[in-house]
């Protein structure tokens, strides 16, 4: 894919804290951010709204050739709207935090995603934040970054959410799926946040930048 703009690649498993680092390093660095798993969790949010076992992959797909779905932009942030509806808290209900995962795993609707994703980068500089984003989105960008921390900490952070999905479960339905699996991407920088506050994450993420030969 040849692209005059540059893309920052942020993976890594849920509750890792890679949204939060990903929109704060794109506002350091002036560049728009682009959350990659915004775009599942509102496939998946009207999936249900429209009734269709997420299981049943074919009536899935069905569904999804007839959802008008469109990428925007608003203060550097990406949106994504769904039938002309602008999705924001409905993302993080349970229910689309125990679906999404099936959804995400259905190879055609990741190929569609994956597209409206590389769109992005053809008109602005970007950092993307998601699960395949180095290994499959940008896999020939040179700035890849994969945020990490233990299951216990990710564990208490999505407990202090307010959510109570369990990671270990949802580390295993995205680490073992046969497309587009969660996984370190060759070349990637690797930044245990366990220990570290946000600030300090992004620091991290910041020098892992320098080193991988970013220049502002």
């Amino acid at each position: 894919m040849s692209t005059p703009h540059r893309a920052v690649a942020i993976d890594g498993p849920a509750a890792s804290g890679k949204s939060t680092v990903a929109k704060r390093l794109a506002t350091s660095l002036g560049l728009i951010m682009v959350n990659s798993g915004a775009m599942y969790r509102a496939v998946t949010w009207q999936i249900l709204q429209d009734g269709i076992n997420p299981r049943d992959e074919a009536a899935v797909l069905q569904a999804l050739d007839l959802m008008e779905i469109h990428c925007g932009m608003e203060d550097g942030l990406s949106t994504i709207t769904i039938n002309g509806r602008l999705l924001g808290s409905e993302l993080r209900s349970p229910e689309v935090n125990d679906h999404v995962s099936k959804i995400a795993s259905i190879p055609p609707l990741r190929a569609r995603l994956v597209a409206m994703q590389r769109s992005y980068l053809k008109e602005n500089d970007l950092v993307m934040e998601g699960r395949d984003i180095g290994s499959v989105v940008f896999p020939q960008t040179p700035f890849k970054i994969y945020i990490d921390a233990s299951e216990e900490v990710r564990a208490a952070r999505r407990s202090k959410d307010g959510e109570a999905d369990a990671v270990a479960a949802r580390d295993a339905q995205d680490s073992q799926r046969k497309t587009s699996p969660l996984k370190i991407s060759d070349g990637a920088i690797v930044i245990d946040s366990s220990d570290l506050t946000i600030q300090q994450t992004v620091e991290e993420a910041h020098k892992a930048l320098i080193k991988l030969g970013w220049e502002d």
